[in-house]
Formats: C-alpha cells, structure tokens, sequence
C-alpha cells in the first residue's frame, strides 16, 4: 500500500525534489514589518529579496502550525485511505510537533484507528531537509512505511549539525542573546558555532574568531564525526552566501570522500532566525 510523507516547509529542500516525489508540505508563515509571508519552498516569495531584508537588519517572526491546520490535512489523507508519515521538525524549537499528535488524537476521536505515523524529527533546516530526503528516496526504493520509520527512528539522533552565524546583532536584535554579548562579539569578530542536543534543541558549541576559521571549523567537525562517508550525502545550508557554501563542499571533498554533497539556501523560517550569512553543514555520524 502506499503511503503519503508530509514535512514542514522549514525542511528547506528544493521544490523540485519535493514535487517529484509528491511530498506534502505544510507551509510555515513568517511575518516581517505587519507583511504575512508564506515559505512554500520559493514557489511565490521571492527568496533574494528576503535575504536582502534580513541581511539589513529587518526582524522576523515565525509561528507555529496551528492544530486545525494539521486536521484539514490529516483528514484529507484519512478519508482517501492513505496511511501517513509525518515527519515533523523539532519539538526542541516549535510546538507545530505535539500540535499535530493533538490532531490525530481529535481524528481517532472521530474516526477510530487512523493510520498517521508522527516523528519528531528532533531536527531543523536542512537536517530535517536530510530525514525527509532519506526517507523519499526509500520510499521511492520500495521501502514500507513501517521500514522507513524504522530508519528515522533508528538514525535521527545519528544526524550531525554544525551551524554558523555571521551576523551576531542579529541574534540580538531577535531577543536570542544580550546587547552587551552582541556588541562584544563585534568588536573582537566572534563567530558562534551552534550544534542540535539531544533534545532537538539549538544550543552554542564554540566560539571562534573572524569568519574563515567559522567555516573551517565546520568542515573540521564535519570530517571529524562522519561514518561511512562514501554511503553519505551530505547537506550544505546557507543564508545568501552561496559562495561561501562551495567552499566549505570543496575542502570537505578534500578532506573525505563522500556519495554527494549538496548545497541548498535556507528558506525564510531558518533565516528568520540565523540572519544573513549563517551556514550549516548537515551529515551523519555517531549517535549525540
């Protein structure tokens, strides 16, 4: 039987691969100065002027997926009979993950058994991007609903995030850190490095002066924690900084051999809260 994959557009991965293997993306809304702004994977906004936006200093602010938008989907599946895997990005950063086990509790209310699988993917951006991307492709492969979710489930606390932000003021102007911490970081050029816990939180790793070092500390850790990289492909995201993403794919290559490596931009949740320039490198390793 098959089976329909739905992810959260903060996914980010590219709507090409997402049309062709027909995953159903649930669409974030961001909003900037009173203006509603839909991340639909770049199919209506216009991604380099939001960058531009951002990279100015203009704050954004996101909002969780509320419960009946989970049940006019769910229950769209649920009436045609087609089981579903929700893929949900991190209950650490968002409620949208317990807002949609409210949803299928409210189905089974009305419906009895419904056949909804919901993972949390403890996961954001692009490492969400990589668990949904695995699990397209098994499922492409043939692979059951019930194999794929074996997967997530036995591999997401395996997925390796190693995250870079440019812009310290950003973080302060977004309430993340104090103005006194942003205004010192500025002065002595201090990149921070963030990493996903346990928890499917975002918390800092490493501090690390001038922005060259951030990302050879990135491709350091990268190469350090990776398993079997010939199997992998790995994911490189960015925040308008396309350029700098190669780089870290071309000393990444220098250092491993790999399957693939991939760079895609960040859509508007992300960067919402990373601002301009942040990058992540995305891979599998040993269990956090």
């Amino acid at each position: 039987m098959t089976y329909k994959i739905i992810a959260d557009s903060c996914c980010d991965l590219p709507l090409e691969f997402v049309e062709k293997h027909h995953i159903h993306i649930m669409n974030m809304v961001i909003n900037m100065e009173g203006k509603e702004i839909i991340d639909d994977l770049g199919k209506t906004f216009d991604r380099e002027a939001f960058f531009k936006n951002i990279k100015e200093g203009k704050i954004a602010s996101t909002s969780q997926i509320n419960i009946g938008t989970y049940l006019e989907v769910f229950k769209y599946y649920v009436e045609k009979g087609e089981p579903i895997l929700y893929l949900a990005f991190s209950s650490g950063l968002s409620g949208s993950y317990n807002n949609a086990l409210a949803a299928v509790e409210m189905l089974r209310e009305e419906y009895g058994t419904v056949d909804i699988t919901v993972i949390d993917t403890l996961a954001v951006c692009l490492g969400d991007g990589l668990l949904v991307y695995e699990a397209a492709n098994m499922k492409a492969a043939g692979k059951s609903l019930i194999e794929v979710t074996r997967w997530i489930e036995e591999n997401k606390l395996k997925l390796h995030s190693w995250v870079t932000v440019d812009d310290i003021k950003h973080l302060e102007r977004g309430g993340r850190i104090s103005a006194v911490s942003a205004t010192l970081g500025t002065l002595l050029n201090v990149k921070p490095i963030i990493i996903m816990n346990q928890l499917g939180g975002l918390v800092p790793y490493a501090k690390v002066r001038g922005r060259k070092k951030s990302l050879q500390f990135l491709v350091q850790k990268t190469a350090q924690g990776i398993i079997e990289p010939e199997n992998q492909t790995i994911f490189i995201g960015h925040a308008g900084v396309p350029e700098e993403a190669e780089w870290i794919k071309e000393a990444l290559l220098e250092k491993i051999k790999v399957k693939d490596i991939k760079i895609y931009p960040y859509g508007p949740t992300i960067a919402s809260h990373t601002g301009f320039g942040s990058l992540a490198v995305f891979s599998f390793g040993m269990p956090k």
